[in-house]
């Protein structure tokens, strides 16, 4: 990989990670276009996806540092921990059940196309369905917003649907105010993104080489670097507007991946 391709990818991902516009289908169709394949692309991928978790972990430092130190003595940060614990499981068990069926059968650019053209849809139905913002931050969700939020999270597991944008949709059909479902969105992939990091480099620890190192730095910076730009963009962006332009920008561009790879103009 040169390290071109490692900016792009890194790129691709910070922009994308949080956004809800799937940052695994954008990867896939990326890999694509520049001729990327092969276990050790994929163990990229999985590891720049944790570059840009630490860029929300910077971002929301002060809230992750109070959870942390007061799960003894503050009952409201006990149950923001418990929420996230438990919003986390679904995906943590159906990932880990279905992961190698799902990625034999789903991990293509056609199957990514549809899945943002359906998944723009059902944005632009949510967002024309009445709002009843009963949550205003996160400390005020309960375990049953945890529950249904961990099972809208799931549906990620299909490439191109994007866990930020099923989670963000979740929380809007769930009473949740747009600004809290973004940000529940970004806490609840830390536990997830973090985990399957980890997981990766642990299963591939006697396989990396010394050409896989430069690439990877190189794609973690600019994933980093993009994520953090972007998680404080989308905050400000969702205080004042709707997902809209997230769901025609998803349904354009599944269908131009559609048309393309039919016709043969592209290659996908």
């Amino acid at each position: 990989m040169s390290w071109l391709e490692a900016i792009i990818l890194g790129l691709v991902e910070g922009i994308t990670e949080f956004l809800p516009v799937s940052s695994t289908g954008h990867l896939i169709l990326t890999q694509a276009l520049l001729g990327l394949e092969g276990e050790a692309v994929d163990r990229h991928i999985i590891i720049i996806q944790g570059a840009a978790i630490l860029a929300v972990c910077w971002e929301f430092r002060r809230k992750l540092l109070h959870t942390a130190f007061g799960l003894h003595r503050d009952p409201v940060a006990r149950r923001f921990f418990v929420n996230l614990f438990i919003a986390s499981i679904p995906l943590a068990v159906l990932g880990l059940t279905f992961e190698k069926e799902i990625k034999a059968v789903l991990f293509n650019p056609t199957s990514v196309a549809i899945a943002l053209v359906v998944g723009g849809l059902i944005i632009l139905w949510a967002e024309r369905r009445k709002h009843e913002e009963r949550v205003q931050n996160v400390d005020q969700l309960t375990i049953k917003d945890a529950i249904k939020l961990g099972l809208f999270q799931a549906l990620a597991l299909i490439p191109g649907t994007s866990r930020s944008g099923a989670t963000i949709i979740g929380g809007l059909l769930s009473g949740l105010s747009r600004r809290t479902a973004a940000e529940f969105s970004f806490f609840l992939a830390i536990p997830a993104l973090l985990a399957a990091t980890a997981y990766d480099i642990y299963k591939a620890r006697e396989d990396f080489i010394a050409a896989d190192v430069e690439p990877l730095i190189v794609s973690c910076v600019a994933s980093f670097i993009s994520a953090l730009l972007v998680t404080k963009l989308l905050l400000r962006f969702v205080s004042q507007h709707s997902f809209a332009s997230f769901a025609w920008y998803r349904i354009v561009f599944g269908v131009v991946i559609l048309v393309t790879a039919y016709t043969g103009v592209v290659n996908w």
